[in-house]
């Protein structure tokens, strides 16, 4: 019998594509992968397009195209006040992912250990082990989410090499503040550890919040990869640019294992996300407006028929913690159960934690057009009448 890569030969099919392909076989209502139901802002779609028809179609530079490396540097300094050299510590990759897989196989060494927060994105653990490296997790629970001392105490040693964090946090739809953001630092100073910051959902924070990156707070800034997304940024999920920042000894390992990876991104691509990283800020903040107007529908649909909904402060997603309604059933089988018998499909948040999971919450997404929105939350009312 032939041997395979025991890493990824037991995995199972992903959550995301179980619960699309049952959505998908019940003709029901997606909300569960997080992607938008419309074709994303038009004029950044027409600059592509123009990117292909009038532009260069060939390999671009492996570090990405200069426009773009340099939007991204002039995007963060005026958003952040981050100040990175686009020629040093800027590398365009395909997709916020690979920018992830080359930070961890860049940094992670065998018998190295990783800190990761469950619930935790499902790409990190496989990569992690494929390194070599060791997770350590951490386990956080609603409604807050919130890391403390004594966690993070209990799982950095002496062995801790990195550490893995999402922020904002998918799926609990947490907005990590500057007390929070500090705490770690103190502890990747402490036992000498290198922070990866997946850092997508940047720009869809919600009620006046905003995203702190790590790599700006005091300490962090050589010891920080910072990772973004085109395809959250501008609702186009399926670009797959992503960006990574950070010092130059940092990068250009990463760089290195860029180049084994996808090499480069599609340069019409990159094209238009350096357009759209340059639009005023009155975009992104009617981008947030919009989502905002959407989750606060979704949420009060969903507490109108009865669903406890916990705050979502930013990403495309809200959760709701079925506990209080004392049903005799876990997040998976609920999930399973309106999707076939209600043709909603939502995601089991338990799928984002390998040991000792919270059983009790389901994530909505709510990037989604207001009939979608609407027609969902008819039928979820069914759901809760027939409890």
């Amino acid at each position: 019998m032939l041997s395979m890569n025991k890493v990824f030969a037991g995995l199972p099919v992903t959550i995301f594509e179980t619960m699309s392909q049952l959505a998908r076989d019940n003709d029901a209502i997606n909300l569960g992968q997080g992607f938008p139901d419309d074709p994303g802002p038009e004029d950044i779609r027409r600059v592509a397009a123009d990117a292909v028809l009038d532009g260069y179609n060939q390999y671009p530079s492996m570090m990405g195209i200069p426009e773009l490396r340099q939007a991204i540097a002039a995007h963060y300094r005026h958003w952040h006040g981050l100040a990175v050299d686009p020629a040093t510590e800027v590398m365009v990759t395909s997709g916020g992912t690979e920018a992830l897989t080359s930070a961890i196989l860049a940094i992670v060494e065998p018998g190295d250990e990783v800190i990761v927060f469950q619930p935790v994105y499902d790409s990190y653990l496989p990569i992690i082990r494929q390194a070599g490296g060791v997770p350590r997790l951490v386990r956080l629970e609603p409604p807050h989410w919130r890391m403390t001392e004594d966690a993070l105490r209990g799982a950095f040693t002496r062995k801790t090499k990195a550490v893995l964090f999402n922020n904002p946090l998918n799926p609990a739809a947490v907005v990590y503040g500057r007390d929070d953001l500090e705490l770690l630092a103190r502890f990747c100073q402490e036992f000498d550890a290198v922070a990866i910051c997946d850092e997508v959902w940047e720009h869809v924070v919600f009620d006046g919040r905003e995203h702190i990156p790590l790599l700006s707070i005091p300490g962090m800034r050589d010891r920080t990869i910072k990772i973004g997304s085109a395809g959250k940024i501008f609702s186009l999920t399926g670009w797959k640019v992503g960006f990574v920042c950070a010092a130059p000894p940092l990068r250009r390992v990463i760089a290195k294992v860029h180049q084994f990876l996808t090499f480069t991104t599609p340069p019409n691509l990159q094209v238009a996300v350096a357009y759209g990283l340059a639009k005023p800020d009155e975009y992104f903040f009617e981008m947030r407006h919009d989502l905002t107007r959407r989750r606060d529908r979704l949420t009060r649909g969903l507490e109108d028929i009865g669903f406890p909904v916990l705050p979502s402060q930013g990403t495309y997603f809200l959760t709701v913690d079925l506990a209080p309604l004392g049903l005799d059933e876990t997040d998976q089988a609920f999930c399973r159960r309106i999707v076939t018998d209600h043709k909603v499909a939502a995601i089991p948040v338990s799928a984002f934690y390998e040991q000792d999971a919270v059983t009790s919450v389901v994530r909505f997404c709510f990037a989604k057009k207001d009939a979608t929105l609407d027609s969902a939350l008819e039928r979820l009312s069914d759901a809760v009448h027939a409890l």
